[in-house]
């Protein structure tokens, strides 16, 4: 439940300049009362109520019910005695706070039946109170009758509010940890492939060192270029996250499997192929980090790679001729081929491997 302050909510529609004169009404009603008796009574009854009610906010479980029951009844007391229907809108507004949807059909019940039944009552035992006050009698029935289901439901709506701002600071939450990782993914994808072929132009030189000394120069040109297109690559990448073109990939991909002294073919033609620039560069990211793989694990001598658009879907075959992918970078383990997959996800795509003669990868993305 609320905290007891909130007796002068402002959430109920009601001002809290009303509410204050509904905590002194009661008083004028029990003084006007004929006898000390009668007010002393009276008075003793506003003070159990007001108990009552204040205990009703702060307390949890069956306490509840029955400092409301309480007040029912008390509330039934003032109306035949005293002609004062008005504790009964307290019910209501608390009637109202009460979660549990059985528990507040309930009472919510039983206060405007109650509520009913001793104005009614009320009119043959305070017949003239009750006649000078029957508008204010009709807004109190009317306010017992809505004014729970109005407290309810905002309360609903607070709740869900509430519940949808936790999650969109979970979401937003979640896509900042996810920007990072898709920022490692891809400066882990562009750093792996340009320096394994810095590796293995090095390689390459070492082995041409005293066989073909021109050749060396050349190899060695090309790991300054590499060097400075990697360095170039990540700067563009941190600054304004490049999407990578699928042409311009395969150019990149041919040229570190020649170094790897590897076949490389290419099937269909990439100039066809229409599709939104971040699945592009979903399929460039994806296609770099199979072809690393290849290049890295592999122990092949070509590689090919089959591009074709369907009318549902844009398709990338990375074959090899091998020895498989082994079993410490099985499709579930490996980190790269995890990339893939988690990249993938973003675009609906999907990622199949075969290694049982060689490796193919087949990569697919639904046209949407």
């Amino acid at each position: 439940m609320e905290k007891w302050y909130q007796i002068f909510s402002n959430n109920t529609g009601i001002s809290i300049y009303a509410w204050i004169i509904f905590c002194l009404l009661p008083f004028y009603f029990v003084i006007i009362s004929s006898t000390p008796g009668e007010i002393f009574t009276g008075i003793l009854m506003i003070i159990l109520f007001f108990t009552a009610y204040r205990l009703a906010f702060i307390k949890k479980g069956w306490t509840v019910y029955v400092s409301v029951s309480v007040e029912i009844v008390l509330s039934i007391l003032m109306t035949l005695y005293f002609g004062y229907v008005y504790f009964s809108l307290f019910l209501a507004f608390f009637i109202g706070n009460i979660q549990g949807k059985a528990g507040f059909i309930t009472l919510y019940v039983i206060n405007l039946v109650t509520t009913i039944g001793s104005v009614v009552a009320g009119f043959f035992l305070q017949k003239q109170i009750f006649i000078s006050q029957i508008p204010f009698i009709v807004i109190s029935v009317v306010g017992v009758i809505l004014l729970p289901f109005i407290m309810y439901n905002r309360n609903k709506r607070e709740q869900l509010e509430k519940k949808l701002a936790d999650a969109n600071q979970r979401i937003s939450q979640l896509m900042v940890i996810e920007e990072r990782e898709r920022i490692a993914r891809d400066l882990h994808d562009t750093l792996g492939q340009k320096l394994s072929l810095i590796g293995l132009k090095s390689d390459l030189a070492g082995r041409l060192l005293e066989k073909n000394p021109n050749r060396v120069k050349k190899e060695i040109n090309d790991i300054h270029q590499t060097a400075r297109t990697a360095l170039k690559e990540v700067r563009d990448m941190v600054s304004v996250m490049k999407r990578t073109k699928l042409k311009e990939e395969i150019i990149r991909i041919q040229q570190m499997i020649e170094s790897a002294e590897m076949e490389f073919k290419i099937v269909g033609n990439v100039d066809q192929i229409s599709m939104p620039l971040f699945v592009e560069h979903v399929l460039s990211m994806c296609l770099k980090e199979a072809v690393t793989n290849v290049v890295k694990h592999s122990r092949a001598t070509t590689c090919e790679v089959e591009i074709t658009q369907t009318g549902s879907e844009v398709l990338i075959y990375i074959r090899d001729n091998g020895i498989g992918i082994p079993q410490k970078l099985d499709s579930l383990s490996g980190h790269g081929i995890l990339g893939m997959r988690e990249r993938l996800e973003f675009v609906n795509g999907s990622l199949t491997i075969d290694h049982n003669h060689g490796t193919v990868v087949k990569i697919g993305v639904p046209i949407i």
